[in-house]
């Protein structure tokens, strides 16, 4: 068993009603940049990219946007 780094995007995205789209404007990131987060095929994260994101949402608990998971 391994472990991976799931970032949570749909999930917020659904949780504070906003766009991908939006949130890439108001967040200065690229929409395939957010694209590529929300759909796991980005295999780095950018920790700023989290930062604008949670800057932008107004998250405190980092853990809302990411988690470490066990893979098969």
């Amino acid at each position: 068993m391994s472990k991976e780094i799931r970032i949570h995007l749909n999930d917020v995205l659904d949780k504070y009603d906003i766009s991908l789209n939006k949130l890439a404007r108001e967040s200065n990131i690229e929409p395939a940049r957010l694209w590529e987060l929300a759909n796991y095929k980005r295999q780095t994260i950018n920790i700023g990219y989290l930062v604008r994101i949670a800057e932008n949402l107004d998250i405190n608990d980092i853990r809302k946007l990411i988690s470490l998971e066990e893979t098969d």
